[in-house]
């Protein structure tokens, strides 16, 4: 193929869109388009060894899909791309002491590492009394959700 007057192996056409797709995910670290240079990258192997357009086509496209099926949920896990844990993450499956009795549909108060926060009954029609120690099921804005043992 020529572009710009420039001759370009299948091979080498191969290479650069294996280093655009990792530039771009160097610029958004998305974990997207790293896997696509790898199909790339063995589309332009492929292309060395004398393999057609098409099955080039298609091998980049199937080892694509693989990567991303088989080690993008890998990477996801061991890079934590995506989530970034609080304070708050860490309150789910504690105790705290109910302060301000939680009546149903409306919040009470309860305390949790001598913090006070609103909070409301996982169970919407219970009511928990002051003086009551419960577990903390959630997060959900500035509310704790609660549940009696």
């Amino acid at each position: 193929m020529t572009i710009f007057g420039i001759t370009l192996s299948a091979a080498v056409i191969w290479l650069i869109i294996a280093a655009v797709c990792a530039i771009i995910e160097a610029i958004t670290m998305g974990l997207t388009t790293i896997w696509f240079a790898g199909g790339a990258v063995v589309s332009a192997v492929a292309a060395m060894i004398g393999l057609s357009v098409p099955i080039q086509v298609g091998l980049c496209l199937v080892v694509s899909i693989l990567l991303i099926y088989f080690t993008r949920p890998i990477a996801v896990k061991k890079l934590k791309v995506g989530k970034e844990k609080t304070n708050v993450d860490a309150l789910a499956g504690r105790e705290a002491l109910v302060t301000e009795t939680i009546q149903p549909f409306s919040a009470g108060q309860a305390k949790v590492d001598g913090l006070v926060w609103s909070a409301v009954a996982k169970d919407e029609h219970s009511t928990i009394e002051s003086g009551s120690v419960v577990k903390i099921d959630g997060v959900e804005g500035v509310k704790l959700i609660v549940s009696s043992f």
